[in-house]
């Protein structure tokens, strides 16, 4: 599919001269600061070095000071805690560092982990889940990652006796459910500067607050920063705020000192050598495409229990069988997961009403609910259309939802809420249960309210562009000073630039086994620079590209070959003519 290149608004060229001039750096540099907002010395300053000194008081959020008030309590009164989270990475994560520093203040027999089965138990706080608290005599529960819209499961915990205390980052619904607190920075009653919290991220803050309270130091707690660096980066937050200062440090973290159970997954997924090696580091893209998957596969084809024995192991020997087991799971997930895109693709295919749809909607009784999120996300970047996959799951029909940019896939779900028994999620993606007499409906009510809202930009794939470059710009300090623009992700996305009428050296050639890649090597007249640059699946361009001139849009990055380095071209598209 042709993809729209979309030339961001280029600051106001003196303002741009004088912010480089002041700073000291190309003024291409200082165009991609002020698009970020960043316009002052004192802000680039603080962008470039993230502190951990800067992270907000926990005790801005609402509710935070009731949360830590009864931790204190059960701790003083010898009661028992069960710390509870979703199955996903964000949910695992954030039970490993709560599980894993409350153990500085409650022996282990008063302390206890619980991750709900996926297949038996579904998204968020279960029945089976409040009754193994209240028949194992956990007085208190910390609900990570979920909880937001648990309101009759809450009074269920009640009649139980069992107290909650819900620390969740997803939209809440129109009625609080009544814990004993609360925690959710998207609350309209919290003022907390930061909206953009991972799920882990707010178990963090709870467990900063704690820390403040007992006067600890707070060096306690940055042990744990690599695990969440883990979940900031595998739940596409913003990387804005406090989660980009805590990323750039549990990277740091993980790439010098990891803790046992990210060292052994980062073992099975071959990034020792990246993490050990002089000019190159795990990356945020290794963790979103590496490390990320592998801890969500425990949760989708085994039990989300197995990731937290990972993340909260501390010896080798407790983890390696279970970063193994983690391992061949992820196998197993890409395979289930590329015979059901496949499946997928073919309903599409033999649909003769698609090409007229602006949503793709569909149901298969017999996918694995663990992987039609995954496949949802496959369709959506194929297809570019707001996507629902849904599968059969404990007598309901469940699914998951992913959108397009600037599409809000969150509202047009709620939109048919009256169809749903549930539902949660955020703009760009949502978890949904229905009855299956009610499939059929939804999927026509879903396209008749995506087709009446969508706009004709919003059907159209695009590549944002940062600027335009010449090549002969890219120099080794150009890229040294780009690299300090990191952690990249949504809100501070990897920085794309263009470059107009390059043409063929002479030594491009196609590659991999089926030639469908090509290695560029490309000249830009205007300076008479020459760049080499990887495009991937852009195989069949490559004898246009010997006759024209072409324009490209790309990535910079280094490129490691027989122990030299070498800057390269990440080249995301390429237009002829």
């Amino acid at each position: 599919m042709d993809k729209k290149w979309k030339l961001k608004e280029q600051p106001d060229n003196t303002q741009v001269v004088e912010f480089a001039k002041r700073l000291g750096i190309h003024e291409k540099l200082s165009i991609l600061l002020l698009q970020r907002g960043i316009d002052t010395i004192e802000k680039a300053t603080s962008f470039f070095n993230p502190d951990l000194n800067d992270l907000h008081d926990p005790f801005l959020m609402k509710d935070m000071d009731k949360a830590v008030v009864r931790i204190e309590r059960a701790i003083a009164n010898g009661e028992k805690i069960l710390v509870y989270g979703d199955y996903d990475v964000d949910g695992t994560t954030a039970v490993a560092i709560v599980y894993s520093h409350l153990q500085k203040y409650i022996p282990q027999e008063r302390l206890g982990y619980y991750v709900p089965e996926r297949y038996t138990e579904g998204y968020g706080i279960s029945e089976k889940g409040v009754n193994y608290a209240s028949e194992e005599g956990f007085s208190l529960v910390i609900a990570l990652d979920c909880g937001i819209k648990a309101v009759e499961r809450m009074q269920y915990a009640k009649s139980k006796g069992v107290d909650f205390i819900i620390c969740d980052h997803h939209t809440p619904g129109d009625e609080l459910p009544e814990a004993v607190a609360v925690i959710d920075s998207k609350r309209s009653d919290c003022s907390y500067p930061d909206k953009n919290l991972s799920g882990c991220g707010v178990g963090f803050k709870l467990m900063q607050a704690l820390n403040i309270s007992q006067n600890r130091p707070k060096e306690e707690l940055y042990a744990y920063l690599d695990i969440l660096a883990v979940s900031i980066a595998s739940d596409i937050v913003p990387m804005t705020g406090e989660n980009r200062i805590l990323a750039f440090h549990g990277l740091k973290k993980l790439n010098q000192d990891p803790s046992v159970g990210l060292r052994s997954i980062i073992r099975v997924a071959d990034l020792e050598k990246k993490r050990t090696t002089e000019h190159s580091s795990i990356t945020i893209s290794d963790i979103v495409f590496k490390i990320g998957p592998r801890i969500n596969a425990a949760g989708r084809m085994s039990s989300g229990k197995e990731a937290v024995r990972l993340l909260v192991g501390t010896c080798d020997a407790d983890v390696y069988s279970v970063s193994e087991d983690i391992n061949q799971s992820n196998k197993d997930r890409m395979e289930l997961d590329r015979k059901t895109t496949e499946e997928a693709k073919m309903m599409i295919h033999n649909d003769p009403e698609y090409s007229r749809k602006n949503t793709t909607v569909l149901y298969n009784p017999e996918w694995m609910k663990g992987i039609v999120g995954i496949v949802a996300s496959r369709l959506t970047e194929e297809y570019y259309r707001p996507t629902i996959v849904l599968t059969q799951s404990q007598g309901l029909v469940s699914g998951s939802a992913r959108s397009v940019e600037g599409f809000d896939l969150y509202g047009a779900i709620d939109a048919c809420s009256d169809l749903l028994k549930n539902f949660g999620g955020h703009m760009y993606a949502a978890g949904l249960t229905l009855e299956e007499k009610n499939v059929e409906e939804f999927m026509r009510r879903f396209e008749a309210i995506v087709s009446k809202t969508i706009t004709p930009e919003q059907k159209e794939p695009q590549v944002e562009i940062d600027c335009a470059l010449d090549l002969r710009d890219i120099t080794p300090e150009f890229y040294a000073k780009l690299k300090c623009f990191e952690p990249f992700g949504p809100g501070n996305p990897t920085p794309t630039f263009k470059t107009e009428n390059v043409y063929d050296r002479g030594g491009s050639r196609r590659i991999g086994k089926d030639l469908s890649h090509l290695r560029l090597e490309v000249i830009d007249t205007k300076s008479n620079n020459t760049m080499l640059g990887v495009a991937f699946g852009k195989g069949e361009m490559f004898d246009r590209l010997k006759q024209h001139p072409f324009h490209l849009c790309y990535n910079i990055d280094e490129n490691f070959w027989a122990g030299k380095t070498s800057l390269q071209l990440m080249i995301k598209d390429i237009k002829v003519g």
